[in-house]
């Protein structure tokens, strides 16, 4: 290619058409992104906008218009305007461009390049509450000009080196996707005893039927000496809602049957959280079957909410209000390190013998059969969706002896953490494509200079 590096302002050329916003009429709005560019915002009466001095998007009379945000445009919201945001208004803070004498495509190539963005970071911003660039700066800077006819052969090499790149990234999807099912997969063949020994049980082992009486036993015991509330009895489960064989030695119940209790959350207003004070878990905590700590938020409590609703080691919590694909959602709490409480968007379930049973549960409403069970019962009220206590106790579990439950939880504990490093490789990979056509786009416009025409 033969080069030369021009300024911005020779093939860029501002234009402004004023207009006052009148408070009955409605106006279309635009936003500036770093992953979207310009796009339409939506609309707004007049009279809800404040500030009345704008600036009309006018792609009849500029059809190439290139648009940026001066308080944004340093973090990639900068880009060229489409037909969906013409006759839209903005403000002054949104100034607009003719393009004129460069090929559209390859200045939109420039403008997302690493080179553009490197040459914005050299650019001080002004202002003390929102950090700005003005356009004169912006139109300072240098550009990569080739010929017009090597401009086109840029867009395609381009076009071609982001085709390949994107069948790497649809490849690496799939196998994101592909990973997915096999999690799942692995799930339905643990609770189906499909990963089992199959070695049969000794006439001195208890089965999964023994193992479920016992508790029963031990929960009538308890509720005699009113140590645990009587509850609403279960119904029985009938034939035709078994959704597949297990083992002889396994049982089929409901979740109600092997817990001990389960709990709403805590509810505070905004004003009861702050820096100090305990961790209270809220629904955004619950990810992929565990305890996610980032973002927590901490709540001053009184010494009886600390005590009805402290966690302890073992215990699920079970996501009771989201979207229809996130409500029902679990995590194991592990390593109670210091006193924790769960708010009111969660349900804390507590088992019998739930060092051994926890594991299992919550691997098993990890597993598609619970999304799909959740989903059909959910409750839709407020624009919210919600499942209750009695939609959780109904949800029938395949229970296996206590000395197969270990043995799945590990085999599962191993089969996932296999899974995991695959799809750390995986994304990693991503990561790296990403790299490389950024990587290869920089190179193609770096340029020498013994090659500069002026």
């Amino acid at each position: 290619m033969s080069w030369k590096k021009v300024k911005l302002s020779s093939v860029l050329k501002q234009y402004r058409i004023e207009h006052q916003v009148q408070d009955n009429i409605v106006y279309k709005q635009v936003t500036i992104s770093k992953y979207d560019g310009v796009s339409f915002r939506g609309v707004k009466l007049g009279t809800n906008i404040g500030r009345k001095r704008q600036f009309i998007i006018d792609l009849d009379q500029y059809p190439n218009t290139l648009m940026f945000v001066r308080q944004g445009v340093q973090n990639g919201s900068i880009g060229i305007a489409p037909k969906s945001v013409d006759k839209c208004i903005v403000t002054e803070n949104m100034p607009m461009f003719l393009i004129h004498d460069i090929e559209v495509d390859y200045l939109e190539l420039i403008i997302k390049s690493p080179y553009f963005v490197q040459e914005l970071s050299k650019i001080a911003t002004t202002g003390s509450a929102q950090k700005s660039i003005h356009e004169r700066q912006i139109l300072e800077i240098e550009i990569p000009f080739p010929a017009k006819s090597d401009q086109l052969l840029f867009i395609e090499t381009v076009k071609k080196i982001k085709f390949k790149s994107f069948e790497i990234t649809s490849e690496l999807s799939t196998q994101l996707s592909l990973l997915k099912q096999l999690r799942q997969s692995f799930l339905r063949e643990a609770m189906q005893g499909k990963l089992c020994q199959t070695d049969p049980l000794n006439d001195s082992e208890e089965n999964g039927q023994q193992l479920l009486e016992r508790i029963k036993a031990e929960k009538a015991q308890l509720i005699k000496e009113k140590k645990l509330k009587k509850e609403k009895e279960l119904p029985a489960i009938k034939p035709e809602e078994i959704p597949f064989e297990i083992p002889e030695n396994w049982v089929w119940c409901r979740l109600g049957d092997l817990a001990q209790s389960a709990n709403n959350g805590l509810y505070k207003q905004e004003s009861f959280y702050q820096p100090s004070g305990i961790i209270s878990l809220r629904m955004f905590n619950i990810q992929d079957g565990e305890i996610n700590f980032s973002k927590t938020k901490r709540v001053v409590l009184n010494e009886k909410e600390l005590n009805t609703f402290k966690l302890e080691e073992n215990d699920i919590l079970v996501n009771r209000v989201n979207s229809i694909d996130l409500v029902g959602k679990s995590a194991i709490v592990r390593n109670v390190g210091e006193p924790m409480v769960f708010e009111s968007m969660n349900i804390r379930l507590t088992l019998f013998y739930k060092e051994l049973l926890s594991e299992f549960i919550n691997l098993i409403l990890l597993d598609q059969r619970a999304r799909s069970y959740f989903y059909s019962c959910a409750k839709v009220a407020n624009g919210q969706v919600s499942i209750n206590q009695c939609h959780l106790f109904s949800f029938l579990i395949p229970l296996p002896p206590i000395s197969q439950l270990k043995f799945i939880t590990n085999k599962i504990k191993q089969l996932m953490q296999t899974c995991d490093q695959l799809e750390a490789s995986i994304k990693q990979s991503q990561v790296r494509n990403e790299q490389l056509l950024q990587q290869v786009l920089k190179e193609a416009l770096e340029v020498k200079e013994s090659a500069l025409a002026g």
